[in-house]
């Protein structure tokens, strides 16, 4: 970026040179984008034809045997280096090019959730499962099916220009992001922690993406620094004395006390937060206490939710609801434990990175169809890898077009669906950010120029 206007001719001149002498590179990496999307288009059919069997066949989180099994028989079909049962599911790819370069990863997340299907498309999930020793139906109600058959369509597009590409490639197809059952590990924390970025080439940067249902087919959404959420558990047991219902000076009440208490937790975020830095939320979503209308118990338990946006504002929310549920429950004369539990970190798009490859967002989806969103506090378990490594992670449409987003079902329900034209955006973008952060030639704005 010029930044004044008392540039020298020379150094004018110098500038104009570097940009001839960048040229070639810069159209040769233009026509490698092409040969891309071209073959993008003639994988298309097969894309669809892989996320209707995903649909048809989904498997919980930790149990996707079968999903695993297909995942890799057609990466073998591409010549592409094999590892399976990663994170007891978990399916890696390696493409190395022809020329040397940086690594890349590139991430799909595989599992089903415990949903009973209510679409009438051809190829709705029959599928049963068990989920925390509860039978329930299962069902691609978040997407991961189309991820998986993007990148599978990525994979395919890569492999069949593989001379052509400067550096190797990673393809990690993710198990259990929607969570696992209880007293299990799994998902992008456990594949981090058994070596999906220190073993084999390391990646030094990633790149996911998430179709959504109420975005419409060709748009692209984005966000650099905190775009999803953390997501961390609360549990609080408030501790009284039992008495008699009829009697109630008598004891100490951890039922009003527990109703003190959530009325309290919502003045961390109404009174207590700097809501216009970034969006938090505290939720309570289970309450239990109690057998008889009687009786008044001598415990209480509640469990619930902390979404944040910014690592500094969610540590201050814990120590919050600490401080909020142990003052309120002494004051009644009652006691309160407080146990909070991490889960996810934030989605953190590193801003350098998103500056960087936004150019190529705007490329293959026009300028116009590339969208600044606001942050969202749903959470992705994609942020444990962005802890290691930079790591761009956006939205691409699923929704038809000439809908509205209050007019199609959201995410995690019965009647989800996904228009699959907006599927061969997806593969074009997984396979331009792969060539062209290889090629460096997605550049940030502020770096243009001397």
């Amino acid at each position: 970026m010029i930044r004044n206007n008392n540039w020298s001719r020379r150094t004018l001149l110098v500038a104009a040179g570097l940009v001839l002498l960048a040229a070639p590179a810069m159209a040769q990496d233009s026509r490698l984008v092409a040969k891309a999307n071209s073959m993008a288009d003639k994988v298309e059919p097969k894309v669809i034809e892989w996320r209707r069997d995903f649909h048809a066949h989904p498997e919980l989180g930790n149990h996707e045997t079968e999903t695993a099994a297909k995942i890799a028989a057609q990466l073998k079909k591409f010549g592409i280096e094999v590892e399976t049962g990663v994170a007891h599911t978990g399916v890696v790819g390696i493409l190395k090019g022809g020329k040397p370069g940086p690594v890349v990863a590139l991430r799909a997340d595989i599992d089903g959730l415990p949903v009973t299907e209510r679409t009438d498309v051809p190829f709705a999930s029959k599928a049963k499962g068990v989920y925390n020793g509860q039978e329930v139906g299962v069902m691609h109600a978040c997407g991961h099916d189309t991820h998986i058959a993007m990148l599978l369509g990525a994979a395919e597009v890569l492999s069949g220009m593989r001379q052509d590409l400067k550096g190797t490639v990673k393809f990690i197809f993710q198990p259990a992001e929607e969570g696992v059952p209880e007293g299990e590990e799994g998902g992008a924390k456990l594949m981090v922690k058994e070596g999906v970025l220190e073993k084999g080439p390391k990646p030094e940067v990633i790149f996911g993406l998430h179709i959504n249902s109420q975005t419409e087919v060709g748009k692209i959404k984005y966000r650099p620094g905190g775009t999803m959420a953390s997501a961390d558990v609360f549990k609080i047991k408030v501790k009284g004395k039992q008495v008699h219902g009829a009697y109630p000076w008598g004891g100490v009440d951890p039922i009003v006390t527990s109703a003190q208490i959530i009325n309290g937790l919502q003045t961390i975020i109404s009174r207590q937060t700097e809501l216009p830095e970034e969006a938090a939320v505290v939720t309570v979503g289970m309450i239990h206490g109690g057998v008889r209308n009687n009786i008044i118990p001598e415990e209480v338990q509640m469990e619930g939710t902390i979404r944040a946006l910014d690592t500094e504002m969610q540590q201050k929310i814990h120590e919050k609801i600490r401080l909020t549920a142990t003052k309120i429950a002494e004051s009644a004369g009652a006691t309160a434990e407080v146990t909070i539990i991490p889960q996810t970190p934030v989605t953190y798009n590193d801003p350098a990175l998103t500056d960087r490859m936004l150019p190529t967002l705007q490329s293959v989806a026009g300028r116009d169809n590339v969208i600044l969103s606001k942050a969202v506090t749903g959470a992705e378990d994609f942020s444990f890898y962005q802890e290691k490594i930079p790591g761009l992670f956006v939205f691409v449409g699923g929704m038809t077009k000439g809908k509205k987003p209050e007019e199609v079902a959201p995410h995690h329900t019965p009647d989800f669906f996904i228009d699959e034209s907006g599927m061969k955006l997806g593969v074009k973008t997984l396979t331009a950010l792969t060539l062209n952060y290889m090629e460096g030639r997605g550049k940030s704005k502020s770096s243009v120029g001397l």
